[in-house]
């Protein structure tokens, strides 16, 4: 019986985890070991609060104007949440020249 009450609140905990504060970046490529990132960066954005509210644009061919680049090499995706989703940010970051 302890060990049921343990995997459930070890279950409980893992799934809190990030819930206050998260801040992740994954890349949007698949072979990065061939990736050049290039001598600019663009970033572009949209911004979320309680779901209910948005405002931005972060596509690909915002960041790329933004960063004043006409060829893309490689791009990743930051998302900022806080207290789940509250406020989110998500934030996508383009890499070329």
């Amino acid at each position: 019986m302890n060990v049921i009450k343990g995997l459930v609140l070890a279950l409980c905990l893992v799934s809190l985890s990030g819930c206050i504060y998260s801040k992740i970046t994954i890349p949007l490529d698949r072979n990065l070991d061939r990736t050049q990132m290039g001598s600019k960066v663009g970033r572009s954005q949209f911004k979320s609060v309680l779901l209910l509210f948005a405002w931005g644009d972060a596509g690909t061919q915002a960041a790329a104007q933004n960063g004043g680049l006409t060829t893309l090499n490689h791009a990743d995706r930051e998302i900022l949440a806080i207290l789940g989703l509250v406020y989110i940010r998500q934030t996508t970051i383009v890499y070329g020249d």
